[in-house]
């Protein structure tokens, strides 16, 4: 998938005027790559349409008018867009209540190592983003980075084959196989 480049970032007038539309294809987009993995987790599969959302918000947000404070947003959010063979997505840790953050943060310390995705019977492990600045010997973040290789067999396979994810932590465990319209959705992510 090819990365975002300045050209693909709208300036704050051009963008507001596109902002309505954009943001309800995203929320539809997103909802269709979010797939809740148990109780506790959620994972949203990422493209370079939910990044440049992402960029296009931030600079909104901050008033980002330079060149360079978008160049800086772009090498951020590019990390988070799949290259070739690779599908990217968000894990969410989908606590609110303070006692339960308490209690499950601590235990679910490495979660990022334990997520799968299984084509047809062949299991990819998902790879850590961001590893260094996101994760801590005694306790996790709530928001992980993952890249998931997909090898061209796998690609094949995608459209037909039963697709998971899988968690196999040893405190928090899940197996969730993706609907049509899910794969279908991703399947568009492996495109040359």
């Amino acid at each position: 998938m090819r990365k975002l480049t300045l050209a693909d970032i709208k300036d704050l007038r051009e963008y507001e005027r596109e902002r309505d539309a954009f943001r309800s294809e995203i929320i539809a987009m997103k909802k269709r790559r979010r797939i809740p993995l148990g109780d506790l987790l959620t994972i949203v599969f990422e493209n370079a349409a939910t990044m440049r959302f992402q960029i296009q918000e931030m600079a909104r947000a901050e008033r980002m008018l330079r060149d360079d404070q978008i160049a800086h947003e772009l090498e951020t959010y590019n990390e988070l867009v799949p290259g070739t063979n690779e599908l990217s997505g968000t894990l969410f840790i989908e606590i609110t209540d303070d006692e339960a953050l308490h209690y499950w943060l601590p235990r679910l310390v490495g979660i990022h190592d334990h997520i799968s995705l299984v084509v047809g019977g062949v299991s990819s492990p998902g790879r850590a983003q961001d590893v260094e600045r996101l994760t801590r010997a005694d306790i996790t973040t709530t928001v992980h980075y993952l890249k998931f290789t997909v090898s061209p067999d796998q690609q094949r396979a995608f459209a037909d084959a039963p697709v998971r994810i899988v968690v196999d932590h040893p405190e928090y465990d899940a197996d969730v196989t993706l609907t049509a319209e899910q794969r279908d959705e991703l399947a568009g992510d492996l495109a040359p």
